[in-house]
């Protein structure tokens, strides 16, 4: 009896639950929607794996919400366009004007080249979310978009959007997600935004905005997310932000904001992540800022000009887990700590600063610390052994600053210092009298080094022009040995070149044999700086031979080749074989010939079994050998010589390859010494004036090793795209072919990068991920901001271990290494260009959001590529580690905020 009531039971909510799904399925009703949907989907290409034909769409099409058999919802993220899509994508969305109740579009990740429609803000009136993100959408937001008084989440980030934002969205009265991020729009934050009070997160970050943060943000009392970093805003933070009372996150970073932090955002309660890096705030902290921040964990200060001591409410934050205040002018001891602090944190960093006293052993709880560049003294403590602080007084370390910096330092401050620990190094603080009395010999002395230097001077200057007098006159009366020999004229003035360095001196005869008579047919190319010829030695060696027309170019720049060989020998530079100046008016150089051309013609080449004579390309090993070679050719010249060398004329042709496809750079005509910096050009970086916005093709500015990087940054993208000859572009051509691969290349989305990637390369996930991080290099090489550029170690550490700049101990991103205001490189790749990135290093962020902070690459074990190269040569390149690479959190807790 009981099983028969059971089963009975059963049956009953079975049918109970058959009759509720059928119910709930309504087919779509509406003869004019089905028709939109099936012209939506011709429009834009759309696959019958998702869309099928001869099925009810409300019940089995793929992202499409039905609700009473009205179409309410749809949703193609990440579709996939069919063969015939993908070759003309548009925005053609016509057909979405057909769906009145239309609550919800979402088409994120899906190509949509093109602007956003007028009439979008006029047809989809019930809309209330609108998601765009990453569609390649380009051309101005319109401004009819203010009239979907029903969106509550506004997606664009991620396109190529230009112009201003609209003041009609100020109309958006129930908007509560606003992100703008990672787009081109110019103009200034709109002052409506101050009606928007239903908003939780705005996110307008790596855009060209300028002007003033309004103060009117800060009456968004339901706010909780703020990013408006890598922008040009200027002006102070406004003290109205402090009134954001459930602010969660703050983000200012990469802008020109000046002024203090106001002591308003103490009222910020919730707030758990304050970036304000990379800006030219200055002033003390105020004493009373953070101790109501009892929920901060991430705070962010470095690269400004912050002085005076650290708040010790700053530093006995409960939940305090990242702290950077590099780059900066504090002063003072390390506060003690408090009992209560959270045990384990992730990272300190406070180099580049002016602390100095011992060494405080509540450090202890964080995981990385960074101290280098400081004054402290005394021993060092004993679980920083491994690694232990550069740059400071400590005892017992290597790599510390002198002794008479040390106490020099202390004494302006009427402290002692304790010389090392070395003994008698203690006493009583100094008297006021016998401080008088020492800065009276210090005076003293200075005058008199200051006088005896001046004599040295002048009698060093005495001796040149005596030395030079009599070269001159033993010049006019000849040396006594007979004529000079064939082809060893002498050096044009002030250039002191060694012939016995530069290879043999060749007759004309010979090289006329060697070309036959420079035959038409042996000719290579005219270069800017002579006529390049193959050509065959009588020994049957295969050479390249330069002929300059003295006549018709500079005098010297044979010479600047001649004097560069002189001085530099390494195995990345195209050998020099020998010479010829015994003609007037021409001038040979010999070189040893390269079978595989430059790179301009060898990224593409015939294969000699290809019947049809079809272009092979370079796999992608190949073509990242190429490139750690050319990297290493120019590290060697931007920071192994002593001044450093600039080639000035980088790009695919002066890539040179031998039979093995290993770099030997040429093109050394243009080679000149590294200008020092002129007193004009640092205060304008002090004052951080867009002196430099141009990447530098004219002038001096031409003249230092950050133009190499930029023109580098052009070759990986030629490597990364396949498209040859963008090295050797105008300067508005290329802009405006960056223009376009720039929204590919983001440190947030891998899938992108395969958008722009040479088609001819086939890659699989491992090698897509090297190429991603390739095009990221690229990308930091190309900041239009000279001192934002990574420097050639960095680059070739970054080329040599790829994955590192993609990848951390679990997943996240990196950033390359960039300069400061003082001359040391700190951790970025990308914060540079728009993009955060940059130049900066990812710092724990809220639900997977990247925030910018300090470090280099992350500190993950090395990967390298698996196969060989083309033509089975094996790169002399080797994978190493990097002692510069500074890890970052790993388990920072993440922070929960509006879905971005």
């Amino acid at each position: 009896m009981v099983d028969r009531r059971s089963l009975v039971s059963v049956g009953f909510l079975f049918s109970l639950l058959f009759q509720f799904t059928f119910e709930q399925i309504v087919p779509l009703s509406s003869n004019i929607e089905q028709a939109a949907l099936f012209d939506l989907r011709s429009s834009l290409g759309l696959r019958s794996k998702e869309w099928p034909r001869k099925v009810d769409p409300c019940s089995l099409w793929k992202g499409i919400t039905c609700e009473n058999g009205r179409v309410i919802g749809i949703n193609i993220s990440g579709f996939r366009r069919t063969r015939l899509g993908k070759l003309n994508p548009q925005f053609s969305v016509q057909a979405l004007a057909n769906f009145t109740l239309l609550q919800s579009f979402n088409a994120s990740n899906f190509l949509l080249p093109g602007s956003i429609p007028d009439w979008f803000g006029l047809q989809l009136s019930s809309l209330k979310v609108l998601d765009l993100r990453s569609c390649s959408v380009n051309g101005a937001i319109p401004p009819s978009l203010g009239n979907l008084t029903n969106l509550t989440s506004l997606y664009l980030s991620d396109n190529s959007i230009t112009g201003i934002i609209p003041d009609s969205l100020g109309q958006l009265l129930s908007l509560s997600v606003l992100n703008f991020s990672r787009n081109r729009l110019s103009g200034t934050i709109p002052a409506s935004f101050v009606s928007l009070g239903n908003l939780s997160s705005i996110d307008i970050s790596t855009n060209s905005l300028s002007g003033s943060i309004p103060p009117g943000i800060g009456a968004l009392t339901r706010l909780q997310y703020l990013n408006l970093s890598d922008n040009s805003l200027m002006a102070s933070i406004p003290s109205q932000l402090g009134n954001l009372s459930s602010l969660v996150d703050l983000d200012l970073s990469f802008n020109y904001l000046t002024g203090g932090v106001p002591p308003e955002l103490r009222e910020l309660r919730s707030l758990r992540r304050m970036i304000l890096s990379y800006n030219t705030l200055d002033g003390p902290l105020s004493e009373n800022l953070f101790p109501t921040l009892s929920q901060l964990q991430v705070v962010v200060l470095r690269q400004n000009n912050f002085t005076g001591d650290l708040p010790a409410a700053l530093w006995s934050l409960p939940r305090l887990s990242y702290l950077d205040l590099s780059g900066n002018n504090f002063t003072g001891m390390l506060p003690n700590s408090s009992s209560n602090q959270n045990t384990t944190a992730a990272m300190l960093n406070i180099s580049n600063n002016m602390f100095y006293g011992s060494l405080n052993p509540n450090i202890r709880r964080f995981r990385v610390i960074d101290l280098s560049s400081n004054y402290f003294e005394g021993k060092i403590l004993d679980f920083m052994l491994n690694v232990p602080p550069n740059t400071n007084c400590l005892q017992n370390v290597s790599n510390q600053r002198t002794a008479g910096e040390c106490a020099s330092f202390y004494a302006k401050r009427g402290l002692t210092f304790d010389n090392f620990g070395r003994p008698n190094s203690t006493g009583p603080p100094a008297t006021e009298s016998s401080r008088k009395s020492n800065r009276y010999k210090i005076i003293l002395a200075g005058v008199l080094g200051g006088f005896g230097l001046l004599v040295i001077l002048l009698l060093l200057l005495f001796l040149f022009l005596l030395c030079t007098r009599k070269r001159r006159n033993s010049n006019q009366r000849g040396n006594g040995v007979g004529p000079a020999p064939p082809g060893s004229s002498p050096p044009a003035p002030g250039m002191s070149i060694n012939f016995i360095n530069v290879g043999d001196s060749f007759t004309i005869q010979q090289l006329l044999q060697a070309t036959g008579d420079f035959n038409d047919a042996n000719l290579i190319k005219h270069g800017h700086s002579g006529d390049l010829f193959n050509g065959v030695l009588e020994s049957g060696i295969p050479v390249v031979i330069k002929r300059v027309d003295a006549r018709a170019t500079k005098k010297d720049t044979f010479l600047v080749e001649l004097d560069f060989f002189s001085k530099i020998s390494h195995t990345r530079f195209v050998p020099l074989l020998g010479h010829c100046l015994e003609n007037e008016n021409e001038k040979f150089l010999v070189y040893k010939h390269m079978p595989n051309g430059d790179l301009s013609n060898s990224l593409y080449y015939k294969k000699s079994t290809s019947e049809d004579g079809t272009l092979q390309s370079l796999d992608w090993i190949t073509r990242l050998k190429i490139a750690i070679g050319a990297a290493e050719a120019l590290s060697y010249l931007h920071h192994e010589c002593n001044p450093p060398f600039v080639h000035r004329d980088i790009q695919a042709s002066s890539i040179l390859l031998d039979d093995k496809y290993e770099v030997r750079l040429g093109s050394l005509s243009e080679v000149c010494t590294q200008e020092g910096d002129s007193h004009q050009s640092k205060i304008t970086r002090l004052l951080r004036l867009p002196q430099s916005s141009d990447p530098g093709t004219s002038g001096s500015s031409t003249s230092n090793c950050a133009y190499d990087v930029y023109c580098f940054g052009k070759i990986l993208l030629e490597l990364v795209t396949g498209k040859m000859g963008i090295s050797a572009s105008s300067d508005a051509e290329f802009k405006e072919w960056l223009d376009q691969m720039l929204p590919y290349i983001s440190i947030y989305d891998k899938e992108l990068v395969a958008k722009i990637v040479d088609p001819s390369l086939v890659v699989d996930e491992d090698f897509l991920e090297e190429v991603w991080a390739i095009a990221i290099v690229a990308r930091s090489c190309l900041n239009p901001k000279p001192s934002r550029r990574p420097p050639m170690r960095y680059v070739l550490k970054a080329l040599e271990n790829p994955f590192k700049v993609v990848r951390e101990e679990g997943a996240g991103s990196s950033r390359l290494r960039t300069t400061s205001s003082r001359g040391s490189w700190n951790a970025a790749l990308f914060g540079s260009w728009r993009q955060s990135s940059s130049d900066v290093t990812a710092i724990p962020a809220a639900s997977g959001t990247k925030v910018e902070g300090g470090s280099s690459l992350k500190h993950s074990g090395t990967t390298g590529s698996q196969g060989s190269g083309h033509n089975g040569g094996g790169s002399s390149s080797r994978r190493r580690h990097s002692s510069e690479i500074f890890p970052e959190p790993s388990n920072i807790q993440d922070i929960e905020r509006p879905e971005q």
